[in-house]
């Protein structure tokens, strides 16, 4: 829960959130991920089911407000885009490479700091947005 900083509540609703996508309970996606922990390896379905709840709760819904400060340079912003788009390839191909998982982290942290946005999904919306606008 450390990748996603939140109180217990909040960590027990992302526990059950990934227990519902694999049918099973709180308690025993709770024990996977300590004994991943430990060297033992997390089964797939949880682990992408952990995943998957924790980009939800990151995730806020609401729109990402317009840029205030200075903007980064386009082509930095177009860099860091296209390599969270190669790292998103890459797991779609190989999900458990601890490697590419690694790369995707990295990536989507550059985008967010790039950005000044708290989660992946305002960043990719901020950037795109920045993107779109004409260079002056």
């Amino acid at each position: 829960m450390a990748a996603t900083p939140c109180g217990a509540r909040d960590a027990h609703r992302i526990l059950a959130a990934a227990a519902d996508l694999v049918r099973t309970t709180p308690d025993a996606v709770a024990a996977a991920v300590v004994e991943g922990s430990c060297g033992t390896p997390v089964p797939v379905h949880v682990e992408r089911a952990v995943r998957r709840a924790m980009e939800a709760a990151r995730t806020s819904g609401r729109p990402a407000g317009p840029l205030v400060g200075i903007l980064p340079a386009r082509t930095r912003v177009e860099e860091v885009l296209t390599r969270l788009r190669g790292c998103r390839a890459r797991l779609g191909v190989a999900p458990e490479d601890p490697a590419a998982l690694r790369a995707m982290d990295d990536a989507a942290y550059t985008l967010c700091v790039l950005m000044g946005r708290s989660t992946v999904h305002e960043a990719l919306l901020a950037a795109e947005a920045h993107l779109a606008r004409p260079a002056t």
